[in-house]
């Protein structure tokens, strides 16, 4: 495994408001989010884009169910689901973003402004939120 920020927190090493973690993936929420719920999906095995991903079916399944809790759990109108590939890609771990998404919630285009969490508790509340969704979700 590649010493990067992403694999430091599937390792255990760095702490995170992990969403969700199995064999396959680590969704965890960005700790510069867009909005807040705006959760990262990473391959727990080191993979720098997405031209690297062999298996990409059951990673993307992950992907899926946690847009789809990210929209129950937080009762978002929608999300927004992007990734980087080497270019704006701030940690060369491939990872995608999950973005909960309103109308009128400000978001025009691929310009937007970063927002924080009040403090650790409501970054674990939002992580809770969406992570009792997922649990709902049949896969």
């Amino acid at each position: 495994m590649s010493a990067d920020l992403f694999c430091e927190i599937i390792a255990g090493e760095r702490p995170a408001h992990i969403v969700d973690s199995d064999d396959v993936a680590v969704s965890f929420l960005d700790t510069r989010p867009v909005f807040k719920g705006h959760v990262l999906v990473v391959p727990r095995g080191h993979v720098e884009t997405l031209t690297d991903l062999a298996d990409v079916g059951p990673f993307f399944e992950r992907v899926r169910a946690v847009a789809g809790a990210v929209e129950e759990g937080l009762q978002a109108g929608g999300t927004f689901v992007a990734m980087n590939n080497r270019v704006s890609q701030s940690v060369a771990h491939l990872h995608v973003h999950v973005v909960p998404r309103n109308k009128k919630d400000g978001m025009r285009g691929f310009f937007w402004p970063r927002t924080k969490y009040a403090s650790a508790e409501e970054a674990a509340s939002y992580a809770d939120a969406i992570a009792a969704a997922l649990r709902r979700t049949p896969e």
